[in-house]
């Protein structure tokens, strides 16, 4: 037999949510673990970038923080229209692919810059509708190798890194780290990554319009 203080704590316990009493926990342990992993790729990616053609002088941590300081401080700004979020056929169902939203209306803004190699970096953010029509919104950093055929066409491939959040993930942050791949005309250029996966996830191919507001 339960005593009357004894139930009173039983009966409560019962109606306490079981993930409520560990929740806040796990999610600042997964937060921690989240941006450890995705500063430590940053700092990876940007130093096999910047010690490519120069002796190794400065120490990765002040690459970094050079790096995105000085893109920070540019006065250049960009605007980011997402025009398609392409699923692949190959990894989809078709009852899937119907219920998919591939027109990820949305609007982004970032700072960017040219280093002296004509390398383009930015930082942005942009908020776009997800597969499920949901807004799905997303911080980083990028970094292109640029080629230039003429004087107004060029070619940049690279990568980006930064955090997002999703709505069927409970809008936990989510490290990225994506290839990027740029076709340019002038001041206009259109971008795109694709997002690895397996079967019924990711392998999708999100592409945007990218308009340099102050670029030559």
């Amino acid at each position: 037999m339960l005593s009357t203080t004894n139930y009173k704590k039983f009966k409560t316990s019962r109606l306490r949510p079981p993930i409520a009493a560990f929740q806040t926990p796990v999610i600042e342990r997964l937060h921690m673990k989240l941006q450890r992993a995705l500063i430590a790729f940053m700092m990876l990616l940007l130093s096999a970038t910047a010690f490519a053609e120069e002796p190794v002088k400065q120490s990765v941590l002040s690459v970094v923080q050079d790096t995105l300081s000085q893109t920070w401080q540019s006065t250049d700004y960009e605007l980011y229209f997402p025009v398609n979020a392409w699923h692949n056929r190959s990894y989809y169902s078709a009852e899937k692919i119907r219920g998919y939203n591939e027109d990820p209306w949305g609007l982004g803004i970032g700072k960017y810059r040219f280093d002296d190699d004509g390398d383009w970096h930015a930082l942005y953010t942009m908020a776009f509708l997800d597969s499920h029509n949901d807004i799905e919104p997303i911080a980083g950093y990028g970094f292109q190798k640029m080629w230039r055929p003429t004087d107004d066409f060029h070619l940049g491939a690279g990568y980006t890194v930064g955090l997002t959040t999703r709505k069927d993930m409970h809008y936990l942050p989510i490290p990225v780290a994506a290839p990027l791949f740029t076709v340019e005309y002038k001041q206009i250029a259109v971008q795109s990554t694709c997002i690895l996966g397996g079967n019924g996830n990711g392998n999708s191919l999100f592409t945007w319009l990218r308009w340099q507001l102050d670029g030559d």
